[in-house]
């Protein structure tokens, strides 16, 4: 792997087993992306699901749970081609830092990355869902993830997180 190192926390479709997933299998492959093991944010944030099912995480510190996720050190071309999935460009995510604890005892606070929901939207995500979050994107919620490619056609994906906030409050 290259020099470049990036620490990238998944929490939602890009951890083992979830819809995106493939991007992480295809880049370690190539060598661009290592698994460094199962871990949780050391503090608190509210993890909501939008439309589609699709995870978000809510640049709100201390609302919310410790969420659990996977940790993996991705390189400065594994990270180009997340930050695409994860629309960085287009108001969709945001890359930010965020302090984690390892799985492991003791345990050891690791410096990383994570997307968060842009901050456009992210905050009435949140009120959408009554301050209420997931501690975990469980196989649960996966199983009503809808992939890109089924989603409706001429609607963008910005579109429909703002037409998912809009809708009754408390219908999840």
């Amino acid at each position: 792997m290259g020099a470049v190192k990036t620490l990238i926390f998944t929490y939602g479709t890009l951890k083992r087993g979830f819809g995106n997933h493939w991007l992480v299998d295809e880049l370690t492959k190539r060598g661009d992306v290592e698994y460094r093991g199962v871990c949780q944010t050391a503090e608190k944030y509210p993890l909501v699901c939008g439309p589609y099912n699709v995870p978000f995480l809510i640049n709100e510190p201390g609302h919310g749970h410790r969420i659990y996720g996977e940790l993996y050190a991705v390189s400065e071309y594994g990270l180009g081609r997340m930050d695409e999935l994860e629309g960085t460009g287009r108001g969709h995510y945001v890359r930010r830092p965020v302090l984690l604890r390892s799985g492991s005892e003791p345990e050891v606070e690791v410096r990383a990355e994570a997307y968060f929901a842009d901050e456009s939207y992210g905050g009435e995500l949140w009120r959408r869902w009554g301050r209420v979050g997931l501690p975990l994107y469980s196989e649960s919620e996966a199983e009503g993830y809808v992939r890109r490619g089924a989603r409706p056609q001429g609607v963008t994906f910005l579109e429909a997180v703002h037409a998912f906030i809009k809708e009754e409050a408390g219908v999840h």
